[in-house]
């Protein structure tokens, strides 16, 4: 998760939190008919106390009281008053479906949700009450009801299905066999042969013979209805208009929706839809029977241009009064998760079913066989060293011949000692044709082993990746239904469908490609009477394309619309407090596209189901950046718009540039780089006190890469420097570092867990000779950069203080140690709205590491956190002499006096209980402590 979470209300925190939380306490009570000790209930006590604060917080008082008592008995069974029976463990449960069914209610309708479940939490409190008083609560005979949550997900062994319910096995086909249909019914209005359906037959008469198999009498009909549709259209005894295409898309969200539901509601499921069950395959039979087309479907408005390389065109004349089958009418399609085959009766290739886990680790032993194969290259180099020295040799013999030979004449002759010369020197000869012959084979050896070792890991990649079709498949279904919404054309075009993608980047490209495309349809084309006045097709084009380049995967998704009105974003940006006036006014076309990014920034005036909540294109930047990679954006008026995101192939393998920094290696992964480039002294130019180089006609401010690692830099020697250049989306820097060693394929490890959070760096490595490297995290090295330029000066490639009045005026900075994400992030935008900079840490490890690592003037601190509690933490910070001055808050929902005396034993300087956040108690306490946010 991104720490920026200003884009997500305080109830989008509580039901993340929540989550997390509730699934510690479902498994964790289970497990505890088994493990009851007082070391298994710790972890459900500190979930049950997190939800109910950050239920506080949120003012959710059922749930307040349903995980208080929840709290209560776990607290009493860990200290051994009470066992933990059967029956009290089924009332614990009923609290953790109340507790997931209080985060699934809506914002609008909490309020009275909880009024109308009051007796329910009267009841379970009473319950709960009883089972801590040690009684058998009546309630426990009865099964607790199943959790409305979706079956978890599943994960399938090699070929060994027989683990899974028949039910399982249903949903496993119908996912495979609606991503078919979905996509191949969009597919129709394009081209609509006898070819073109016979997929979508066979797709869904599968779906009826499973539904059969498990008794889902609901799904039978619809799919038998459809597949009655697709027969008479293959045999050319019905045309497939946009209107008929529509009832059959209904059907497959019908069918999508039975595959949903858990087994328990089924047959209650289905009961509550017949209705609409009757009237979908009603309509069905009419469009069979060869009826009129439906009056909820338009007809195409514009004909696809011939010339069009068979592109699926969705048109939508303005929208005309809907007659609609009984039910809901779904929202507009999310693109459908990936099937696992094509549902044609074709040859495929074998597939073999590898989980995720044994690949991975495939993948790691191939990356440390290569690394393991390369070190054979430094054995070859010492081997060709010896025999530069073997030939040093010879050479001495052969002078030391010959000086006896000049001096033989003299003395009458030396004999023996020119034969064991001669000796000498043939055996040194032959050793010297042995060892080359040796050389031979083992270059040989050394070159064919990188091959192959080379092949084995480019091979177990490909296993790994699938292709980009895979992960796009629901795309042109919800482009037709979105461009039907707006009242708009849309002809949406994929280009490098077969390009491989790692299987955890194309998972995490579903929702930012989702976004880019609704703001595509959105923001950017226009309506058809708009595209006609201005010349243009009235069906605009949204094109997909990806393609590997330089080693790493370029996704593009472009339109050709309207275009990103730049004069308008500046004006957005002054609205919305990011800037003033005078500095947007500056600003460059590149600098304000970057806003865009921003969470909840949006251009749109009014909020529609579709955009306007400013929630969108951080969602992109958030997956761009946790998988290393970057996103640009690019506009044309009149034109269009075009994103760029450049992502690695994999995660595993990272394509890096080694530098050497004080006399040790450094990796900078390429995709982070914008070039590499050198600099004489001459060509250093100083503004604002700083030295800088010129790239492309704009200065670049430098820093030496030691000053930010804090290593002690070495003599460089004379010549040109060699500069790293990266940017982020506000700087741009250049890292002078001691040299370049070249471009390497390194095999990723994450730094140890109990490191903490490390600056500048995010991996590590090993390279072919044994030698660990360190993984630059640019992001954050950037920030480092910024924060060291930003607040001292720099001179000639050295760093110099700052006048003491510019010290002066920094901000407060202010560490946050709090495990629940609701009451950190609370607590962080509490201060940050009073202008203090706020740093947060997950728990008491974290915020350790965190606080020794920075400065900060105050630590606000909970005390019930894993790994390491606030008491501990606030202790190692009071004992060590370079910390001990910085003042320490605990802020608890403890309010018991023993507590409070434990927390200012340690060194606390105010304990406060987590009810001061609804008066001005917590802030006032941080201004008597720190002051104001700037001194």
């Amino acid at each position: 998760m991104s720490d920026d979470l200003s884009g997500f209300s305080m109830m989008d925190l509580f039901r993340m939190e929540a989550e997390e939380r509730l699934a510690v306490l479902s498994q964790g009570l289970v497990g505890l008919e088994s493990d009851a000790s007082s070391a298994a209930i710790e972890p459900l006590m500190r979930a049950a106390h997190s939800i109910k604060g950050a239920a506080r917080v949120v003012g959710l008082d059922a749930a307040v009281r349903v995980a208080h008592s929840m709290e209560d008995v776990l607290v009493a069974a860990q200290k051994g008053k009470l066992a933990l029976p059967a029956g009290s463990i089924d009332v614990l449960l009923r609290g953790v479906d109340f507790l997931t069914a209080v985060a699934d209610v809506k914002d609008a309708d909490l309020e009275a949700w909880q009024a109308e479940h009051a007796a329910e939490v009267d009841s379970l409190c009473t319950d709960l009450a009883d089972v801590e008083a040690g009684k058998t609560p009546a309630a426990a005979v009865a099964a607790p009801p199943a959790p409305k949550a979706a079956p978890p997900p599943m994960k399938p062994p090699a070929d060994d299905l027989s683990g899974f319910s028949m039910m399982d096995l249903f949903r496993m086909e119908a996912e495979e066999r609606l991503a078919v249909l979905s996509q191949g019914l969009v597919g129709l209005e394009s081209d609509s042969s006898s070819a073109a359906i016979e997929p979508l037959m066979r797709a869904a008469h599968s779906i009826k013979g499973a539904a059969r198999v498990v008794g889902l009498d609901a799904a039978v009909r619809v799919a038998h209805s459809m597949e009655d549709v697709l027969v008479a259209a293959q045999k050319g005894k019905l045309a497939l208009p946009a209107g008929s295409i529509d009832v059959l898309l209904r059907g497959v969200d019908f069918l999508a929706a039975v595959a949903g539901v858990t087994e328990p509601e089924l047959e209650a499921w289905q009961s509550a839809r017949a209705d609409e069950v009757e009237a979908l395959c009603e309509t069905l039979a009419a469009i069979e029977s060869g009826a009129a087309t439906p009056a909820s479907a338009p007809v195409p408005a514009a004909p696809v241009p011939a010339a069009a390389p068979a592109p699926v065109v969705l048109s939508s004349p303005e929208p005309a009064p809907v007659e609609e089958v009984a039910g809901p009418a779904p929202e507009p399609a999310r693109p459908a998760k990936p099937a696992a085959a094509a549902a044609s009766g074709e040859a495929a290739d074998r597939v073999v079913r590898v989980t995720a886990e044994s690949l991975s680790r495939l993948m790691g032993l191939a990356g440390e066989s290569l690394v393991q194969t390369r070190r054979f290259r430094p054995f070859l180099d010492d081997l060709l060293t010896l025999k530069k020295r073997q030939t040093g040799l010879l050479e001495m013999l052969q002078g030391l011949e010959d000086r006896i030979a000049a001096g033989a004449g003299a003395d009458g002759g030396r004999a023996v000692e020119r034969a064991l010369l001669a000796r000498a020197r043939d055996e040194a000869s032959r050793c010297q044709e042995g060892l080359t012959g040796s050389l031979d084979a083992i270059e040989e050896f050394a070159r064919n082993g990188e091959d192959i070792s080379g092949r084995l890991h480019h091979e177990v990649l490909a296993s790994r990746m699938r292709p980009l079709a895979d992960g796009v498949r629901g795309f042109p279904r919800l482009v037709r239904d979105l461009a039907r919404q707006v009242g708009k054309q849309a002809r949406f075009e994929v280009v490098g469908e077969a390009t491989g993608v790692d299987r955890d980047i194309l998972d995490g490209l579903d929702a930012p490609l989702n976004h880019l495309i609704r703001n595509a349809l959105d923001h950017g084309l226009e309506p058809p009477d708009d595209r006609r006045a201005a010349g243009k097709d009235p069906v605009g084009t949204i094109r997909l394309e990806a393609r590997h380049m330089a080693g790493m995967l370029q996704i593009v998704l472009d339109d050709d619309g309207r275009g990103i009105d730049v004069e308008r974003l500046r004006v957005k940006v002054v609205e919305k407090g990011l800037t003033t006036p005078p500095m947007a006014a500056r600003m460059t076309e590149p600098e304000l596209l970057d806003f865009l990014f921003l969470p909840g920034f949006s251009t749109k005036d009014a909020v529609t189901e579709i955009s306007g909540r400013g929630v969108g294109l951080d969602v992109v930047q958030t997956m761009v950046q946790a998988v290393r990679g970057s996103v640009r954006v690019s506009s044309r008026p009149g034109r269009g718009t075009r994103f760029t995101l450049q992502l690695p192939l994999t995660m595993s393998i990272v394509r890096a540039l080694l530098v050497e920094i004080a006399g040790e290696p450094f990796a900078f992964p390429l995709n982070r780089i914008d070039r590499i480039t050198t600099v004489a002294d001459d060509e250093l130019i100083e503004l604002e006190g700083k030295p800088h180089m010129r790239i492309d006609g704009q200065p670049v401010g430098l820093v030496e890469a030691s000053r930010i690692f804090e290593l002690e830099s070495t003599p460089r020697p004379p010549g040109r420097m060699p500069v790293v250049v990266a940017s982020d989306r506000s700087h741009r820097f250049g890292v002078v570092v001691d040299r370049f060693l070249g471009e390497r394929d390194l095999r990723v490890a994450p730094l140890d867990a109990r490191l903490g959070r490390v600056p500048n760096l995010n991996s590590s490595s090993v390279l072919e000779n044994g030698w660990p490297v360190l993984i630059v995290d640019v992001e954050d090295l950037i920030r480092s950069i910024d924060n060291l330029l930003g607040g001292r000066r720099v001179g000639r490639l050295g760093v110099e203080s700052l006048a003491a009045a510019s010290a002066e005026r920094r901000a407060r900075r202010v560490l946050v140690v709090d495990d629940s994400i609701t009451v950190r992030e609370l607590e962080r935008q509490l201060l940050e709205n009073q202008g203090y900079q706020v740093d947060v840490a997950v728990d008491g490890v974290d915020g350790w590491n965190t606080v020794r690592t920075g400065r900060y003037d105050l630590v606000v601190s909970d005390v019930d956190m894993p790994r390491m509690d606030g008491i501990e933490l606030v202790s190692l910070i009071k004992k060590d002499p370079r910390l001990r001055t910085i003042p320490v808050v605990i802020v608890s929902y403890k309010d018991r006096e023993e507590d409070r005396i434990r927390g200012l034993d340690a060194g606390a300087n105010f304990y406060l209980t987590k009810s001061s956040f609804h008066d001005q108690t917590f802030l006032s306490t941080v201004v008597d402590l720190i002051g104001e946010a700037r001194e």
